[in-house]
């Protein structure tokens, strides 16, 4: 099997001005490809040649779980964006995260506050866990919730710096202020059990 870089769900111009066409070229075209390239590498001709990216992030470690850790979140980063995204959230997600923030804005507040406060570079994720229950966790790295068994991913964003350094320079607190006009509420609410 060949990994192949799956088609963004939206143009690369289309979360304009919250992330640029040009940060979203590279991130998608440059970033992402990167890894899918260095994946199919990594597996051809071995015994992980024939699994999903999720079986990837289950069996495997060091420059195979990287890449298929870091193509699987982008994946999942760029489905919990839209166009049409940000607001407040609505349905089931909206229904766990005040179950277990009490508000809207206390998970805002606290989801951020790990965004930011995030050292080196990772991911920021909103998970449900096996009781069902929602959480904020942070991964290093090409890290995963799947991989690490610490829930099934609900929203995910991107905390590497290619992720928002073109727009926003060292400022992450400014980028994570934009992803928020961008989550994509319908695609959470599908991620749900």
């Amino acid at each position: 099997m060949s990994f192949k870089l799956p088609t963004l769900p939206y143009s690369l111009s289309a979360l304009k001005p919250h992330i640029s066409e040009e940060t979203l070229s590279f991130h998608y075209g440059k970033h992402h490809a990167g890894y899918i390239n260095k994946l199919n590498a990594l597996v051809k001709g071995t015994k992980f040649e024939s699994l999903t990216l999720e079986e990837l992030l289950k069996t495997t470690s060091g420059a195979i779980f990287n890449n298929a850790a870091q193509s699987w979140n982008h994946n999942f980063y760029w489905n919990s964006m839209s166009p049409n995204g940000g607001g407040e959230p609505f349905g089931a997600v909206k229904q766990k995260i005040n179950e277990k923030f009490g508000t809207f804005e206390s998970f805002k507040k606290e989801y951020s506050s790990l965004l930011v406060g995030h050292f080196g570079s990772g991911w920021g994720w909103l998970v449900q866990r096996q009781d069902g229950t929602v959480d904020i966790v942070q991964t290093h790295d090409a890290g995963n919730p799947i991989a690490d068994g610490t829930g099934k991913p609900i929203l995910a964003c991107d905390i590497w710096e290619h992720a928002y350094y073109l727009d926003y320079k060292n400022d992450r607190a400014s980028y994570v202020n934009a992803w928020w006009n961008t989550i994509n509420w319908e695609f959470a609410n599908k991620q749900l059990q």
